[in-house]
């Protein structure tokens, strides 16, 4: 590692994954943070998860800073098989920021938590110097009660079938477009939705998911690597089946990004054993948020710890764990 922190240490993928193993694991070793997952499993069936939240602009198209804390969160229980009961939250703000935006901020944080279900327990507010901090970020920590048992990055076995519930980037792209200024022909808006309802709906359906895992920061690629190298298999994901919408596709093109890499705040992949693929699907796609949901690979034994991207020219490619700084600050 580098002897100063650098941007790409917060980029959810190779060097975010570094500074977690060699220096938070390091110092806080135990058997529940070794499981690497999107909350930690304590006793009884209780899920735990807390997250941070930095994005610029605040305001961006199909959400907030305060929607996305409480997305963010609430997201990371229902991955874990868990429905979202309490949060805490707590706020860093900056001397002069407008009580009128935080107030919209917050009752964009109330109407996702009646989604959940959830309620806020307790809190803490700091308010700094003028310059100290960018205006607003805040913290949610979560507490949730699982209703679907052993969901793990670990359970991924060959033949395995994996399913993005929808159109992929969104928020990436539309980060991107608002902190640069682009101006498109059409708009582009961010993902960010709360993911619990339709976890439900798969879980009382009789679906049990082998993984689940929403493609925040580093993409769905960052995603599909952490799980092969977690079960010791082998994803391989078909290019042509990945569902992208015109505009993203047409950023990534522009600016050459790749979409697999880019940010989601409300898009999550699934993992399912094959004879559950289908209805999965068909589920899915009776949500407004997850029309367009797709199976995009399957796991095998071909190279283990190792995704390959089966490209539209006929062609295999590796698809590696993210690297580098793409657009800080996406969350």
């Amino acid at each position: 590692m580098n002897k100063t922190i650098q941007l790409s240490n917060g980029n959810g993928g190779k060097e975010n994954n570094q500074l977690i193993k060699e220096v938070f694991f390091k110092a806080f070793a135990n058997d529940i943070l070794a499981k690497s997952e999107d909350g930690a499993v304590l006793e009884d069936g209780i899920v735990f998860s807390t997250d941070s939240f930095t994005v610029s602009p605040l305001f961006f198209a199909g959400g907030d800073i305060g929607k996305l804390s409480i997305c963010g969160t609430c997201n990371d229980l229902a991955m874990m098989g868990a429905k979202p009961k309490y949060l805490s939250v707590g706020f860093i703000i900056e001397e002069g920021f407008e009580v009128e935006l935080l107030e919209i901020i917050t009752d964009s944080m109330k109407k996702e938590l009646e989604i959940n279900g959830a309620i806020i327990v307790s809190g803490d507010t700091k308010v700094v110097p003028k310059g100290a901090v960018d205006k607003l970020f805040i913290n949610t920590s979560g507490i949730g009660k699982i209703e679907c048992e052993g969901i793990s990055c670990q359970n991924i076995r060959e033949g395995d079938i994996i399913i993005v519930s929808r159109d992929i980037a969104r928020h990436g792209a539309c980060i991107f477009a608002a902190r640069e200024g682009i101006e498109l022909s059409s708009d582009i808006k961010s993902d960010c939705a709360s993911l619990y309802p339709v976890v439900k709906a798969l879980i009382d359906s009789g679906i049990k998911p082998k993984a689940l895992r929403d493609a925040t920061r580093g993409g769905v690629a960052a995603v599909l690597n952490e799980w092969a190298t977690s079960s010791d298999i082998c994803i391989e994901v078909e290019e042509n089946a990945i569902p992208l919408s015109d505009e993203v596709k047409g950023i990534c093109e522009i600016l050459g990004f790749d979409p697999m890499v880019l940010a989601n705040e409300g898009t999550f992949v699934l993992a399912v054993e094959p004879n559950d693929a289908q209805k999965a699907l068909e589920l899915l796609r009776k949500f407004e948020i997850s029309t367009n949901a797709a199976i995009i690979g399957k796991a095998t034994n071909a190279m283990k710890k190792k995704v390959i991207l089966n490209s539209n020219y006929g062609t295999k490619k590796p698809l590696d764990m993210p690297s580098g700084e793409i657009l800080p600050r996406i969350c």
